[in-house]
């Protein structure tokens, strides 16, 4: 649909990074006997060509959630898998799109239903489904032990949007959290999210552990406002980096 956008990253001889125009990332890892694709990007161009000029296998496509700039690139697709928490807000953007995509004669693929557990067997590698809550209903990860790597989506971020209608609260946030660690903490060392540039260290989860904290105890007095499409809310910094941040609306801590 436009100009090349994809840059790939190798980040394991298995492993690739493919980063939509800076706007979004999609991973595709491969086993003995598939792939997975977890999420699809913003659908600018063909991501199934992409694809498939960096495996032969057959390809398995996931969503982590339902957000249009992770799932647009799904019309190049037979099928992908979504958990149903997230099935009609994946319908809503879709609609968004529905004049461009009837443009160039596209539309979504059918969308199966993931179940929380489920695990998908690659030919000696394993990924399973995790549960992860709060920046959309239906957002989950999917856990590579082999790798000790888990892939995020938008749910454990950097960057973690959470004023959009739809999020959870930041005290149901911090239970996702908090349930991620005790259940799930010694099983990765690293995270891959929905908009990142490599292999990132699981500490992420700490510190929004603590600026989950901070919210709910007030410590926003540093606090910035927040420009964003949809107006103006908050910004709570997660580390030293400039853009490492918690976003929110004041009045839904």
């Amino acid at each position: 649909m436009s100009e090349q956008r994809a840059i790939i990253k190798q980040l394991l001889p298995h492993l690739y990074l493919i980063d939509d125009a800076g706007e979004s990332t999609c991973y595709l890892i491969e086993g003995q006997t598939h792939a997975m694709l977890i999420d699809t990007a913003n659908g600018q161009e063909d991501l199934r060509a992409i694809v498939e000029g960096l495996t032969r296998l057959p390809v398995i496509v996931v969503n982590t959630h339902g957000h249009g700039d992770h799932i647009f690139g799904n019309v190049y697709f037979q099928e992908a898998w979504m958990h149903p928490a997230d099935f009609e807000l994946a319908d809503t953007f879709m609609g968004y799109a529905k004049e461009e995509l009837d443009k160039h004669s596209l539309k979504p693929c059918p969308l199966k239903p993931l179940s929380i557990g489920q695990v998908f067997d690659l030919g000696g590698l394993q990924l399973e489904v995790i549960s992860l809550p709060g920046h959309t209903p239906g957002s989950i990860g999917l856990l590579d032990r082999q790798d000790r790597i888990l892939f995020t989506g938008d749910a454990v971020n950097t960057h973690l949007w959470m004023q959009l209608d739809g999020c959870s609260s930041i005290a149901e946030l911090r239970q996702m959290l908090t349930g991620l660690k005790e259940q799930h903490g010694s099983d990765f060392d690293f995270i891959l999210h929905g908009h990142d540039k490599g292999l990132r260290e699981a500490v992420v989860v700490d510190w929004l552990i603590t600026g989950c904290d901070d919210l709910l105890a007030g410590r926003t007095e540093n606090d910035k406002p927040y420009h964003y499409f949809g107006g103006v809310c908050m910004q709570h910094p997660i580390s030293d980096v400039e853009g490492q941040v918690i976003v929110y609306q004041p009045e839904r801590v």
